[in-house]
């Protein structure tokens, strides 16, 4: 029916080589030309119809007074492909830039400030991208509403000084850290009408997040906070579904551009036929085939 381009935490910076929280090694320099690899192919293809950036545009380590320069370094990367990009916010990007800044530079098809919005390419499909972060510690002014509310949640839930640190909780209780965040009130409203339209309309819907929805498709500190309010919501309509869940709904994790040695690739683009979604990926990002 149609393709699309992936491409996951390019999360570039102009900075030497480090690793993750974890101790995996990240290639801040090298990212931006998995991306440039990435566009080409795409382009060569022919038949891409978009893409979809799942977020971290650039790292946290970024210095901050050249945050705006390294987003638009990236962005001038996607404006070469030939298509549309759309994109999603992560952490990363909110460690850098205020939400109100990001929403204005990766022009996400929204008639406000929101960061979340929904596209149909073609009658059989809609494709759902979540802002992940809408209700957070990041983004928002310090003094905002928000910020206060979701300050106060992980205090509840995460007794450790240093916020970011899991340590100490169990399960996917290890969720509530400062670096993820959940899909706020409105938005999981505005979730449920689009899912009853497509129900309605006999669509299958790709629900796209920075964020993981289950644990099965993650490691629990990498959940979104209120993923099962969420997918609550998701389950109550049939409009299709890596990890398949209890209720046959499928999860698909990609790889991290950020995570990729010189010389190695992770992007890939998904081809969307009537009953199955078939990742074609490069390298590191794995080919996957869905069938619903």
């Amino acid at each position: 029916l149609f393709s699309f381009g992936v491409i996951a935490d390019v999360q570039y910076a102009d900075i030497p080589d480090g690793h993750s929280f974890l101790g995996v090694p990240r290639y801040y320099r090298h990212s931006i030309s998995v991306l440039q690899r990435a566009v080409s192919r795409w382009n060569k293809h022919g038949n891409i119809k978009f893409s979809i950036n799942f977020g971290d545009i650039i790292d946290g380590y970024c210095p901050k007074d050249k945050s705006l320069w390294a987003v638009q370094k990236v962005l001038d990367e996607f404006d070469k492909f030939d298509r549309p990009t759309y994109h999603m916010f992560g952490n990363h990007c909110l460690y850098n830039l205020p939400r109100s800044k990001l929403v204005s530079l990766l022009k996400m098809p929204t008639d406000s400030d929101r960061a979340y919005y929904d596209i149909s390419p073609c009658p059989e499909f809609r494709i759902v991208v979540l802002d992940a972060y809408d209700f957070s510690c990041l983004g928002w002014p310090h003094d905002h509403p928000v910020t206060a509310a979701a300050a106060k949640l992980l205090d509840e839930k995460n007794p450790n000084t240093d916020k970011n640190s899991p340590d100490g909780l169990v399960g996917v209780d290890r969720r509530f850290v400062k670096f993820n965040g959940a899909v706020g009130k409105e938005q999981l409203s505005w979730l449920n009408d689009v899912l009853q339209d497509a129900s309605t309309h006999h669509q299958n819907v790709i629900i796209c997040s920075h964020l993981p929805m289950d644990p099965g498709a993650s490691s629990p500190a990498a959940l979104m906070w209120n993923y099962d309010e969420v997918m609550a919501i998701v389950r109550r309509y049939n409009c299709g579904g890596h990890f398949v869940d209890s209720h046959g709904v499928h999860h698909r994790t990609l790889e991290a551009a950020l995570e990729c040695p010189p010389g190695t690739s992770a992007f890939g683009h998904i081809e969307v036929y009537p009953d199955r979604l078939l990742l074609v990926g490069s390298d590191r990002m794995a080919d996957t085939e869905i069938r619903f």
